[in-house]
């Protein structure tokens, strides 16, 4: 495929323009946990998806430099909270990387994160206490994207809404145009 020309790619008009159609794309609002020794990260994230399901795997697309993408490849684990819409408030406050002392962990396996419950799933990473449900995953494959890297796990435990949500269905989940937030572009 042809790159967009340079007189295009300099136009403000039609910079803003692609911004506004891939910001269209539906995406949900996630918290990627992390974790790597003594230290635990959680994450906002958009670019989350399944991508497999023999086996069962899920793509997390994580800035390029994060606290959290190093985390990963140092631990070679990531983990995925849902979030509903009761979760609004969190977006913004994991924006940024937790700092040490805005994490608290105890033995058993519970803790917080800039004073958010969390738990550790099987892989250490930690996961949203009250979350609509969380992945668990052990990075399978990595793909360097320029700005971003894209790293796939194999899942390796889940916990979804009690009974499936109503009627079986899933729960209702936080999505990116539910909120001020715009990412990508």
């Amino acid at each position: 495929m042809t790159p967009l020309p340079e007189a295009l790619r300099d136009d403000p008009e039609r910079d803003r323009t692609v911004r506004r159609a891939l910001w269209s794309l539906t995406s949900g609002l996630y918290l990627v946990g992390s974790a790597a020794g003594d230290a635990w990260n959680l994450m906002t994230a958009s670019w989350v998806t399944q991508v497999a399901t023999e086996p069962r795997q899920v793509a997390v697309g994580l800035e390029a430099g994060s606290r959290t993408l190093a985390l990963v490849r140092a631990s070679g684990v990531f983990a995925v909270s849902v979030l509903g819409p009761e979760h609004r408030p969190l977006v913004r406050r994991f924006a940024r990387p937790v700092p040490a002392e805005e994490t608290i962990r105890d033995p058993e396996g519970t803790g917080s994160l800039r004073g958010v419950p969390v738990r550790t799933a099987p892989s250490g990473a930690p996961v949203l206490v009250d979350a609509v449900a969380w992945l668990d995953c052990r990075v399978a494959h990595q793909l360097e994207l320029g700005s971003h890297a894209l790293v796939i796990g194999t899942l390796v435990a889940a916990e979804g809404p009690p009974g499936g949500g109503r009627g079986g269905e899933p729960g209702t989940v936080l999505v990116l145009g539910e909120t001020p937030m715009r990412y990508g572009g």
